[in-house]
């Protein structure tokens, strides 16, 4: 194929993300400086990684945790985000249960906080596409199965 077929191909900003619970079955979140809500631990797919690996490593470089990247829990597309050029599409895997008092270690230049929260709590942190994603993946994990969560459609 030539570079005109390409050019006309549509793009996408692909990424991975954590579902990590405490004991209490509450949801770690962190705080990212580089944006107003707070999210998953996770973010954007290298070249050469899988959604998985990517999943594992920024993990491990966000909040210092080794974790395998479990059952694919939920795959959401969110378009039309401020400063995004192309739509989102976010593949979050079941990463397991830390105890809330395991050590965090935040990755200084990203991030300013971290917590675990109730999806009560977290619903006025984050992002509505992101939150209407923590509804659906507890209820994945709950249920054993995979969620698609598609953009938000405008009333009418």
């Amino acid at each position: 194929m030539n570079d005109d077929f390409w050019a006309t191909v549509h793009r996408v900003i692909a990424g991975a993300a954590a579902y990590i619970t405490d004991e209490r079955d509450r949801v770690l979140l962190v705080d990212p400086n580089y944006r107003e809500h707070w999210s998953f631990p996770g973010g954007m797919i290298d070249p050469g990684e899988d959604p998985a690996q990517a999943c594992v490593r920024e993990v491990a470089e966000e909040v210092g945790l080794s974790v395998e990247a479990g059952r694919l829990l939920t795959v959401s597309w969110v378009d039309a985000l401020a400063r995004t050029p192309y739509p989102v599409v976010t593949f979050m895997f079941d990463c397991g249960q830390v105890r809330s008092d395991t050590p965090i270690k935040l990755q200084a230049e990203e991030l300013d906080d971290y917590g675990f929260f109730t999806p009560a709590e977290a619903e006025g942190l984050l992002a509505a596409h992101a939150y209407e994603r923590l509804l659906a993946t507890a209820a994945a994990r709950a249920s054993g199965g995979l969620t698609y969560v598609p953009p938000a459609r405008p009333a009418g």
